[in-house]
């Protein structure tokens, strides 16, 4: 890591998060690492007072918290994009504005990892996760190594990868996806940034078997608390930009077609999508 000043950029996007976001900095700035980290911030113009907060934080540490604003809102995607294309760490970690770490040595054990690792792409960890008023909702409390290679994600296999568990390496590839189209039409985003990066590395996520973040659900969040027929919906979308950007074996294409019969297709006949439903059989067949 000598040829890097910075070793970690921790990228956050944040949008009306006054209630969170000083939760989510302090668990940033508690980490206890041997190296130098940055703490890049997305803020989406809000309406509320989050921006405010972020100044003071940048007021009281401007060498390590830098904020990103616009005149404008622009959108999840195109905030995360903007922050990761700032970064100067070897590795970024990711957590958005409404999340928080829960452990001081979180990023050292990751960086541990993936210096010793080359082969692994991404780093995740167990994440807790608590409702709006802070009750526990979901922890394993029994964690356990878990691995996954490409094809897993691509057909759901994705456990404990939370988005505000995720450290992976800042190549080049992290920042073509800005570039690709199809990336600001996704919803699901965490899990086409993982597939992206694991299908031009050929590079695995790790989990590390331990708890160190909170993912809190609440009605100003993105993904966590929408209605049930719009969640499908979007995961339907979803599905289709990945058989259709992503390369993958005939083995593959056999259970993503399977996935898309037994969790789709009757919803997109219900709905009188056949158009749609007839374009991603015909991908799959």
């Amino acid at each position: 890591m000598k040829n890097f000043e910075i070793v970690m950029s921790i990228c956050c996007i944040s949008y009306n998060h006054e209630k969170y976001i000083k939760q989510a900095l302090d668990s940033f700035l508690m980490q206890i690492t041997d190296f130098k980290f940055e703490i890049i911030i997305g803020e989406d113009c809000s309406t509320d007072q989050t921006r405010a907060i972020i100044e003071s934080y940048c007021q009281r540490y401007p060498d390590i918290i830098h904020l990103l604003v616009s005149d404008s809102n622009v959108g999840a995607i195109k905030n995360q994009v903007r922050v990761i294309n700032k970064a100067k760490g070897k590795y970024i970690a990711m957590c958005d504005g409404d999340d928080y770490w829960s452990d001081p040595l979180k990023l050292q054990k990751q960086v541990d990892f993936m210096e010793s690792h080359p082969q692994h792409a991404i780093c995740c960890h167990y994440t807790k996760v608590i409702d709006e008023q802070g009750k526990l909702v979901y922890v394993n409390t029994k964690p356990e190594v878990l691995e996954f290679a490409f094809e897993d994600v691509l057909l759901g296999k994705k456990e404990e990868t939370r988005i505000c568990s995720l450290v992976a390496r800042n190549n080049g590839w992290v920042k073509e996806i800005g570039m690709e189209d199809w990336y600001y039409k996704t919803f699901g985003t965490d899990t086409l940034f993982k597939l992206y990066i694991m299908a031009w590395t050929n590079g695995k996520i790790y989990v590390l078997p331990e708890v160190m973040a909170v993912y809190r659900l609440h009605r100003g969040g993105i993904w966590s608390l929408i209605d049930g027929k719009v969640r499908k919906g979007r995961m339907i979308s979803d599905f289709n930009v990945i058989i259709n950007n992503f390369r993958y074996s005939s083995i593959s294409k056999k259970e993503l077609l399977k996935m898309y019969i037994s969790q789709y297709l009757l919803f997109d006949m219900w709905n009188l999508n056949i158009s749609k439903a007839y374009h991603t059989l015909t991908k799959l067949i």
